[in-house]
């Protein structure tokens, strides 16, 4: 961490012009997405726009845009889904947008998430780029581009700005910015209920920095306490001593940045638990009536032993089990690598996260999207190789994915 946040950081048009690469590449396999999507839907006498607009979670969106908070559904069984499981920032956002121009609620939906994808993009690269360097910036921002999930990037969905806002405050936890870390977190808190997962990542980093500067300290008093006690007048320090004031400083923005990143997650959740007159665990009952909490994987696991019951579902299963040993084992070679505390504890709960929660077992892919740092040991490897290679496998996979992504769209799509 010390190295990290010592290195100079890059002035802003320069930062832009070390990541015009990755975002033009970004770009490019984005839009290549949208137009497979395009034509595929025309195919089959659908509106692609509306697939990225106006279903699933996307309507929720703009209900809470368009009607406020209170709205729900009770289905037949008696489960009730309240859009009050939907936390607020795109909401606002969309309605933000509505207010200043003539579009509508879905079309600002796609606005933000628009913008909000290429933010991201620039965010996993100067992450990235921080840590292991430019090209592997690059690699990690293609290959979250091409995900086989990647369409959800640009629809009317939280997910890109929850990224945007997660890696960017990442980012200034490396680079020592502990109050903009603070006030992304904050936002990240307003978008996703994953973003206990930035929190966890400031607070984390921020005591582990204390606990290294009092034994920094320490090991400094024992070596020469003596020297010190002569230089300091008896060995008390003086409040009126100029380095010592600008030693706190430091500090002080690392305790502002803490305290101000849980108010988004917090404040939301509290505001659910008044709102439904059942204390700050009501956010818990919201999300029990769409059947959603955290069971430590019990369900997920038991969903894909189902698939063995029969063998065209056992391949489905296999599969599954391959993508979860995949995902672990990514995070386990970042740890091998020594990644940043920050990226680990942030990955780290995003993964438990979506793992581990009880239903909607078809958006673990998409829930996973935002733990970016798990594609760095590939980023890293392909940065190894040569320029030519690494594009023919990016270029590949990114077909792949267009076209998978077009398929999953125009059917089951993500819930």
């Amino acid at each position: 961490m010390t190295d990290l946040e010592t290195r100079a950081a890059p002035s802003r048009a320069g930062a832009l012009r070390r990541a015009a690469p990755a975002l033009l590449g970004y770009a490019a396999v984005r839009a290549l997405g949208l137009i497979v999507l395009a034509l595929w839907s025309a195919a089959r006498d659908k509106s692609a726009y509306t697939l990225l607009t106006a279903r699933w979670d996307a309507l929720w969106y703009t209900r809470v845009a368009e009607l406020g908070y209170g709205y729900e559904v009770r289905l037949a069984n008696g489960d009730v889904h309240s859009n009050l499981a939907f936390f607020p920032l795109l909401p606002w956002l969309e309605r933000l947008v509505a207010a200043v121009s003539p579009l509508s609620y879905a079309d600002g939906g796609f606005l933000v998430s628009l913008f909000a994808s290429l933010a991201a993009a620039w965010g996993i690269f100067a992450v990235a780029d921080r840590v292991y360097g430019r090209r592997a910036g690059v690699c990690a921002v293609l290959l979250w581009a091409v995900l086989p999930v990647g369409i959800v990037q640009s629809m009317a969905y939280s997910e890109s700005l929850f990224t945007a806002l997660a890696a960017w405050s990442l980012y200034a936890v490396l680079t020592g910015r502990w109050p903009t870390a603070g006030v992304l977190a904050l936002l990240a808190g307003l978008t996703r209920p994953v973003g206990v997962a930035v929190v966890a990542a400031v607070w984390v980093t921020a005591l582990v920095s204390f606990v290294r500067e009092r034994r920094a300290a320490g090991a400094d008093g024992a070596h020469g306490g003596t020297h010190a006690a002569g230089s300091a007048g008896g060995g008390a320090r003086r409040d009126d001593d100029p380095a010592a004031h600008a030693g706190d400083r430091p500090r002080a923005r690392r305790v502002l940045g803490m305290l101000l990143a849980p108010l988004g997650t917090a404040g939301y959740v509290l505001w659910v638990g008044h709102r439904t007159g059942k204390g700050p665990l009501g956010y818990l009952d919201v999300q029990a009536g769409w059947r959603n909490g955290f069971d430590g994987g019990y369900a997920f696991a038991r969903f894909v032993g189902e698939k063995f019951t029969s063998f065209p579902s056992a391949l489905a299963g296999v599969g599954l089990i391959l993508g979860v040993a995949s995902v672990i084992w990514l995070y386990a070679v970042g740890v091998r690598q020594r990644q940043p505390l920050p990226l680990l504890v942030y990955t780290g709960v995003v993964t438990a996260l979506a793992l581990c929660a009880s239903s909607y077992f078809g958006s673990k892919p998409r829930l996973l999207m935002p733990a970016f740092p798990l594609l760095l040991p590939l980023a890293l490897a392909l940065a190894r190789r040569s320029i030519r290679r690494s594009a023919w496998v990016l270029g590949a996979v990114a077909v792949a994915s267009a076209a998978y992504g077009a398929f999953w769209l125009n059917g089951s799509g993500p819930p």
